[in-house]
C-alpha cells in the first residue's frame, strides 16, 4: 500500500466507495420490485375474493306481481255471466198478469188493463175527447191462451211461415199484452183504420203522437224498432211506474 503512489490510492478508495453505492441501490431496487409485486399479488387475491363472493351471493328473490283486475273487469264478467232476457222471433218473453189484478175499461169491460194504465188511458180519452179526437180502446190484456190462436191458428190459416207471423203478431208467452200494460188503440171515426200502418194517417195517431208521453204511453214497435217488429202505430204501452218501466227495458 505504501508503494501505491497517493493519487492512486486515493483512485482506489473513490472507486470502492462506488461499487458499494451501487450495491446498495441495487439492493434497494429490488426491494421494491419484491415490495411492489407482493402488493400487487394481494390486490390481484383481493379482487379474486371478492369476484368469487360476490358470484356466490344470492339472487334476491322478487315475488311476482299479479295485477288485480280493475273495476271495469269485474263489471264486463257478470255482463258476460248474466243471461240476456229470453226472446224468440224478434219478441222478448214476458209473464202473464194476475188477470184478478186487472180492471176494465169503461169504455169496453171487455177489456183488461193494470189499474194505474187503465186509469191514464182513460184520462188520455178525455183529454182527447176534448181536443175533437175519439180514441178507442181494441185489444188490452190477453192471455197466454188467447195468444196461441192468435199466433198458431190465424199462421195456419193464412198459411204464414212462423217468422212471417212473428211480424205482426207475438208467439204466446212473447206478447206486451200479457202484461196488462200495453193496449191496441184505434180512431173511432175511421175503423177501417184498426190494426193497420193506415192508422198513422189519422187524427187519433197524430194526437196520440203529441200527447200520450204526457199520460206516459209510448209507441211499442216504432219504425224501424231494434226488435225487427214490423212497424205498428196502434200498438201502445204504459210505463208511467217503476213496475212497467223495469217490465219493458230491464235486461233488455
Amino acid at each position: 500500500m505504501d508503494d501505491i503512489p497517493v493519487a492512486q490510492r486515493d483512485g482506489l478508495g473513490q472507486t470502492g466507495e462506488r461499487k458499494g453505492l451501487r450495491g446498495w441501490r441495487r439492493w434497494l431496487l429490488w426491494f421494491f420490485v419484491g415490495l411492489l409485486s407482493a402488493i400487487a399479488g394481494l390486490v390481484v387475491s383481493w379482487l379474486t375474493y371478492q369476484g368469487a363472493e360476490t358470484a356466490t351471493l344470492p339472487i334476491p328473490f322478487e315475488p311476482m306481481l299479479v295485477s288485480s283486475p280493475g273495476p271495469g273487469a269485474s263489471s264486463m264478467v257478470n255482463a258476460e255471466s248474466t243471461p240476456s232476457r229470453s226472446s224468440l222471433l224478434g219478441h222478448l218473453a214476458y209473464e202473464e198478469a194476475d188477470a184478478s189484478e186487472l180492471v176494465a175499461l169503461t169504455l169496453n169491460e171487455a177489456i183488461l188493463m193494470q189499474p194505474e194504465a187503465a186509469d191514464r188511458f182513460e184520462a188520455m180519452v178525455t183529454a182527447a175527447a176534448g181536443d175533437g179526437v175519439y180514441l178507442t180502446p181494441i185489444s188490452g190484456f190477453r192471455t197466454v191462451s188467447d195468444q196461441q190462436y192468435l199466433f198458431f191458428e190465424i199462421k195456419a190459416e193464412r198459411g204464414q211461415t212462423a217468422s212471417t207471423r212473428a211480424e205482426v203478431s207475438a208467439p204466446p208467452g212473447y206478447s206486451e199484452h200479457h202484461t196488462g200494460y200495453a193496449i191496441d188503440i184505434g180512431d173511432a171515426d175511421q175503423p177501417d183504420t184498426h190494426l193497420s200502418v193506415d192508422f198513422e194517417d189519422t187524427d187519433a195517431f197524430q194526437w196520440l203522437a203529441d200527447n200520450a208521453p204526457r199520460y206516459n204511453f209510448e209507441l211499442s214497435f216504432p219504425e224501424g224498432n231494434e226488435q225487427g217488429v214490423q212497424y205498428e202505430p196502434w200498438h201502445w204501452r204504459f210505463v208511467g211506474n217503476s213496475e212497467s218501466l223495469e217490465t219493458f227495458y230491464k235486461d233488455r
